[in-house]
């Protein structure tokens, strides 16, 4: 009898609604910041293994074409984070 007592599992406190809240907020937050890192990272990336310069192209040559690219690259690297950060 000993015996089975000591293998069930004890009952464990529920976590409040606030709890809850307040931890899934902070996971959010860290995810985002990790997220928003991760892209920073990809972005310099690209500056740095392009053979030009990336923002003097946007910026001062007015380069639309390489504004859309980028768009699109950063759109892409962004749904892949979310998609490793959802699990």
């Amino acid at each position: 009898m000993i015996f089975l007592e000591t293998a069930l599992p004890l009952a464990q406190e529920t976590p409040t609604a606030l709890q809850l809240l307040g931890a899934h907020l902070v996971a959010a937050i860290v995810f985002s910041v990790v997220g928003i890192v991760v892209l920073g990272i990809a972005i310099l990336l690209m500056e740095k293994l392009t053979p030009f310069s990336i923002s003097k192209e946007i910026i001062e040559e007015h380069n639309q074409a390489l504004g859309t690219i980028l768009g699109a690259i950063f759109l892409g690297i962004s749904i892949i984070i979310a998609a490793a950060i959802l699990g």
